[in-house]
């Protein structure tokens, strides 16, 4: 059976993706810090929890001695947004935090297990965002971390051209999840309900998996660079159809 480990797996995307790949006959490695979240999926899905902090060296070590010699498949999922506010009045503590883990912390995890996905001929599997198309107004904290993030995927992918690791991008766009707008805006309720108001179906995080469901059942020839994922309503990060309330 072909393992996967899923970072940040504790709630939306890296849930969705974990019960998704364990549907199609994966063994999962639900990674995340909350351990009774990712117990309780791990169980529920058949996998394993392994409770890690991307941020941390010593935290990510024990990851790698948990996966073992070989690793099929890595999502690079943990990671988010805190925080929107313009340049000028820039909280660079959030910004930090934003860098450590989408960026640092990614990069830490894909580069600890680069010896695992080789071994098995693996596949990674970054989660980045649209906000990494292109700037928008009071988004830099979180532009800068996501593209950030791009660059070492797609500087990855020149580096190992010649070994067989696929280095794959899903980049979404507008996904209503319980937790991602609600941690950007420190647990404000009315702020992360604005973000998706008058949007009939934003994406959900069950779309997001299945794209990486469908990647990682792929061929092992066949490389999906980037896939920008929208709903049908988000035309692009500027223009998004709201229905009137």
């Amino acid at each position: 059976m072909s393992t996967a480990l899923v970072t940040g797996a504790s709630s939306g995307i890296g849930a969705a993706t974990a019960r998704a790949l364990a549907a199609d006959g994966w063994s999962v490695i639900c990674a995340a810090r909350r351990r009774d979240r990712i117990e309780a999926l791990a169980l529920e899905i058949g996998g394993r929890a392994v409770v890690c902090d991307v941020t941390s060296p010593d935290s990510v070590a024990s990851l790698v001695e948990e996966v073992g010699p070989e690793l099929d498949l890595l999502v690079n999922n943990a990671g988010g947004a805190v925080g929107q506010e313009p340049v000028e009045e820039a909280d660079f503590d959030a910004w930090q935090m934003m860098y450590q883990t989408n960026v640092l912390g990614t990069t830490r995890v894909t580069k600890a297990l680069l010896p695992a996905l080789e071994a098995a001929n693996g596949t990674i599997v970054f989660i980045t965002s649209t906000a990494a198309e292109g700037p928008y107004e009071g988004g830099a904290g979180y532009n800068a971390a996501k593209a950030g993030e791009r660059m070492v995927a797609g500087a990855l992918r020149l580096e190992l051209f010649d070994r067989d690791v696929r280095i794959c991008e899903v980049s979404p766009g507008m996904v209503h999840t319980d937790e991602f707008s609600l941690t950007r805006f420190h647990g404000d309720q009315a702020k992360a309900d604005k973000v998706y108001e008058g949007v009939a179906e934003p994406l959900v995080a069950e779309d997001i998996a299945e794209c990486i469901r469908w990647i990682a059942g792929l061929p092992h020839h066949v490389n999906i660079d980037r896939m920008i994922v929208r709903p049908r309503a988000q035309a692009s990060q500027f223009k998004v159809f709201r229905q009137a309330q």
